[in-house]
């Protein structure tokens, strides 16, 4: 294996960061993968990643006899992804770290001409990339058009209830009341309505789906309705402003989610959601305070 002919001390700044940051994340990595591949079930799955752990080991051998120090692994980072690996699964993590892998090859780019060995190390981290999306098959990740079917409904249909509800009865409590109530029906009506739909297209997971369907409704009505709850009677607008901020901050979540799950474009799908649910929630507000004038209702 050669080295470069400068010592590690005379090399450009840039280049010595370059080295030891590269160094690092190969020790990271190489515990990150070993931790899945201990946690997954699937045999195929884990001897890649048992595979890919001892890669990134050699990698950051490689990288230490250039740079002849001992650098330890970004332990908050490890924390943070394990944790992110039980709520949102392996494919999420596995994806993001995907595209760490690429932008790593990227870094190496610059290193080549200094050290040429660096292909190498090039080539096994593309290598990573597609194994990474070869080896994925999450059973969450079947029940996607499930999960958005919940959340889009729900967005939809209680961003625009409770919205003209607030203005209608201009406090907290009732809102809240009423949009359980409302929210509650809704997604039993939603999960019946498709686990009857897949049970018509020959779905024999049709009651997984419509489960994942109904959760993702009531996860978001809960949601929804939190900041009512929290809230005194008096101030609605604070509560209605916070529901908004929910709403935005659900559907950024969300998508995210899936554009790096399923490599879906963000951006075009986030301002999508958001102009349908905070347009239906207009049109809900101009209702609200009509309905209010022409009855004349007034909850005191």
């Amino acid at each position: 294996m050669e080295h470069q002919s400068l010592p590690f001390s005379a090399l450009p700044e840039s280049a010595k960061k370059g080295i030891v940051q590269s160094q690092r994340d190969e020790e990271t990595g190489a515990l990150i993968y070993a931790y899945m591949a201990k946690h997954e079930k699937n045999a195929v799955n884990r001897e890649i990643l048992y595979r890919m752990s001892e890669d990134e080991k050699s990698h950051a051998a490689y990288w230490a006899s250039l740079s002849g120090q001992k650098v330890k692994p970004f332990k908050g980072k490890i924390l943070w992804l394990k944790v992110l690996t039980r709520l949102l699964g392996y494919t999420f993590v596995l994806k993001r770290i995907a595209m760490d892998e690429r932008d790593a090859v990227l870094g190496y780019e610059k290193l080549l001409e200094v050290f040429p060995e660096a292909e190498r190390v090039q080539r096994d981290e593309k290598r990573h990339e597609d194994e990474l999306i070869a080896m994925l098959n999450e059973e969450r990740l079947q029940y996607v058009g499930a999960m958005v079917l919940g959340l889009n409904d729900a967005l939809v249909e209680l961003t625009g209830t409770i919205a003209g509800l607030s203005f209608a009865l201009q406090d907290t409590r009732v809102v809240a009341l009423s949009g359980i109530i409302t929210g509650v029906s809704a997604t039993l009506s939603m999960a019946a309505s498709n686990y009857l739909a897949e049970r018509a297209d020959g779905n024999e997971n049709a009651l997984k789906s419509s489960l994942y369907t109904g959760i993702a409704y009531l996860i978001t009505v809960a949601l929804l309705v939190l900041p009512y709850l929290l809230l005194p009677g008096n101030l609605w607008p604070l509560a209605l402003a916070l529901m908004i901020a929910i709403v935005v901050l659900v559907i950024l979540g969300f998508n995210y989610y899936i554009s790096v799950a399923k490599g879906l474009p963000f951006r075009r799908r986030f301002v999508e959601m958001v102009s349908i649910s905070l347009g239906v929630a207009v049109i809900a507000f101009v209702i609200g305070l009509v309905a209010k004038a022409l009855l004349g209702v007034d909850i005191g």
